[in-house]
């Protein structure tokens, strides 16, 4: 194209220009912009780009070519922003990300949740046909405490204070529920190990309590943290597996592909169980252990958290409508 052309393909393009500097005008003032406006910046980048590369051909020091770059530098400055709203952007991952992490989780939290009851289940039975197999999963001191008609748990905050206490439940906790997560590189089988693993512990515990007389005890101790704990654990094994099966079966291109997409969509899941076993190491050590407190708090407490956290996986907490559709 000759000099003359550009020279006129330029001035026709100068209305463009100056629509394009208001509309970035009003985003840089953050005024809300619909998303057809919102388009127009992102055509506008486009175009500033295209002209700006004639008109260095054209001159290398004229005005059009100096209010180009200015135009065009101050559209990449804008479009290529980093997000300053972190309030807004935990808002979007509470409401959105989170709530669809989940629902795509769905298959896999109802495949571990259903291995747990069966292990729990199955080291029940053992138990109870065999009590002597209650120390496969209880300490030799624990088994000697229950035969002698006392829990392990009795006099706990005599022993350890509270903070010390919650400090080391949530580390143990995080720490079964990370481990049970990272465990599905393994092709999903070391989810399903450890999964199985704390479903027979519960269930042959809770046996070899009954058959000692000491079950209402042990679930009175249990029931204002163990519902979302065990819940979380499930959550975080439902992760687990799908990183593992996308090991298995990747949906992309290459595993390594398949395998970073599937972590990446079920970080936001783990940081949630995170914060909720905070929540739970709380009440294990400062609730749980303290016999003042009554049964009825204790499910008032177990299963009202429970109900939050149901809200907060699904998106309620932070505004979205039961229907998946956002409220407001």
């Amino acid at each position: 194209m000759s000099q003359a052309a550009l020279r006129a393909r330029l001035g026709a393009r100068s209305p463009r220009w100056h629509a394009a500097a208001e509309r970035l005008a009003r985003l840089e003032r953050r005024e809300p912009l619909d998303v057809a406006e919102a388009l127009d910046v992102a055509d506008d980048y486009r175009r500033v780009a295209a002209d700006l590369a004639a008109a260095r051909r054209l001159d290398a020091a004229s005005r059009t070519r100096a209010q180009l770059e200015s135009l065009y530098a101050r559209l990449h400055g804008e479009l290529h922003r980093p997000s300053s709203r972190p309030l807004r952007a935990l808002h979007a991952l509470l409401r959105d990300t989170l709530p669809d992490s989940l629902a795509r989780l769905r298959w896999h939290l109802l495949a571990v949740s259903s291995l747990f009851v069966l292990a729990a289940g199955a080291g029940a039975a053992l138990v109870r046909a065999n009590p002597g197999l209650a120390r496969l999963f209880a300490s030799d001191e624990m088994v000697t405490t229950v035969e002698r008609g006392r829990l392990w748990t009795e006099g706990l905050l005599n022993i350890v204070p509270s903070p010390v206490l919650s400090l080391q439940i949530l580390t143990h906790n995080v720490v079964v529920s990370l481990f049970a997560y990272c465990a599905g590189i393994l092709f999903g089988l070391g989810t399903f190990y450890i999964i199985a693993l704390n479903g027979m512990m519960l269930g042959g515990i809770f046996a070899f309590t009954a058959a000692n007389g000491l079950a209402d005890e042990l679930f009175r101790f249990v029931i204002a943290h163990g519902v979302v704990e065990l819940a979380c654990l499930c959550v975080s094994g439902a992760a687990g597996a799908a990183v593992g099966e996308s090991l298995v079966r990747p949906r992309l291109a290459t595993r390594s592909e398949s395998f970073a997409h599937a972590a990446r969509e079920t970080l936001p899941i783990m940081v949630a169980v995170v914060l909720l076993l905070l929540g739970c190491g709380l009440i294990e050590g400062y609730v749980s252990p303290d016999p003042d407190v009554p049964l009825g708090a204790r499910l008032v407490i177990g299963f009202g958290y429970f109900l939050f956290m149901v809200a907060l996986l699904r998106g309620w907490v932070a505004g979205r409508s039961r229907g998946g559709r956002l409220d407001g």
